[in-house]
């Protein structure tokens, strides 16, 4: 979601900065050396940020290069004021291909586009920048698929973080894959919607979740960056006060959230809420550019875009069952052959 690399997604910007604890090279490849500038969430956020960092940790280990200087490196901000700064540092350290990951440093990588002409840079508007930008719309419609199937109450809900073309994608796709499965299994599912305002409080995305459930969802999906955490320690709650097979589900967003499902039911038996988790192929896109400025190719003044095909976007497996699986991937090769369009903004 979102304009660019600024990869579009939940706000999230890659570009170069020195990593805190990083590991340095003397590796000579610096026109291959690429960087990422994080938002104030950080590279192990559980999100955005930490799947853009597996693809660098990928291409790095593709081409043997190390963290550090001459390789491949994150600059971690702690507040807006720290991108531009951070730009700057990644440029001065010797960074080709720096990413910003998400719409909320687009300015800022625009801005360190137009200073370092001669620097690779990913996100929209310049010859020396490059744009991608992610159908997860359509992942999430394979979610709503996947929750019209699964829930037993026949109320289902959504949390996103600050309301955004970018977010509108994720909220649009599910809704409808909601709608449209009701239709198919003549159910009648009422779709509790709310945002945060933010992507950041934990807190008040526990509070939301905490309602929808005593609302009688019994799934909730979340595409709040970093705060999607407080809707993952609701449901724990909740769940640990319940016997295994009444328990809530949550679906992950962004990289695949099945290990913050893990928990313990009443009566001591090890299980899981994660029911499934829309992926945004951050990794993919980040290495595929990356790769093709190693090859002397990086698509400056290009805007490419990853859907379902190929896996650019896609749903996990997760905890669905063997029918919704079925018809989760009926649905993805109906989207891909356009027997299904869908929608990129909320209609409700």
């Amino acid at each position: 979601m979102g304009t660019g690399l600024v990869i579009a997604t939940t706000g999230l910007v890659l570009t170069a900065c020195q990593g805190k604890g990083a590991k340095t090279s003397s590796s000579s490849k610096a026109n291959h050396s690429i960087a990422l500038i994080t938002d104030s969430n950080g590279v192990d956020d559980h999100s955005f940020n930490q799947a853009a960092w597996s693809g660098f940790q990928a291409y790095g280990k593709e081409h043997g290069l190390s963290q550090g200087k001459g390789g491949y490196q994150y600059f971690q901000s702690s507040s807006a004021s720290d991108y531009e700064p951070n730009f700057t540092q990644a440029v001065n350290a010797g960074y080709q291909t720096i990413y910003g990951v998400g719409y909320m440093l687009s300015d800022s990588v625009k801005t360190a586009a137009a200073k370092y002409p001669k620097k690779n840079f990913v996100i929209t508007g310049k010859k020396n920048v490059a744009s991608a930008t992610f159908k997860s719309n359509d992942s999430s419609y394979l979610a709503g698929v996947a929750a019209a199937y699964t829930t037993k109450t026949n109320t289902v809900g959504f949390i996103g973080g600050a309301k955004s073309s970018v977010i509108d994608l994720f909220e649009a796709g599910y809704i409808q894959g909601v709608k449209d499965t009701a239709k198919k299994l003549s159910k009648n599912i009422t779709i509790l919607d709310q945002y945060i305002g933010d992507f950041t409080s934990t807190d008040k995305a526990k509070s939301i979740a905490q309602s929808m459930y005593a609302k009688k969802a019994d799934i909730v999906y979340q595409a709040a960056g970093s705060a999607g955490n407080g809707v993952f320690q609701e449901a724990k709650d909740l769940n640990s006060e319940k016997a295994v097979n009444d328990k809530v589900w949550v679906i992950g967003v962004d990289i695949d959230q099945t290990s913050q499902g893990k928990y313990t039911a009443k009566g001591g038996q090890k299980s899981n809420f994660t029911l499934t988790s829309v992926l945004k192929g951050l990794n993919f896109a980040v290495k595929d550019i990356a790769n093709k400025a190693y090859d002397g190719k990086f698509p400056g003044g290009k805007h490419l875009v990853y859907g379902l095909q190929h896996d650019g976007v896609s749903l996990t497996k997760g905890n669905l069952n063997s029918k919704t699986w079925k018809a989760v991937q009926q649905a993805r090769q109906d989207i891909i052959n356009g027997k299904i369009k869908v929608a990129t903004s909320p209609s409700k």
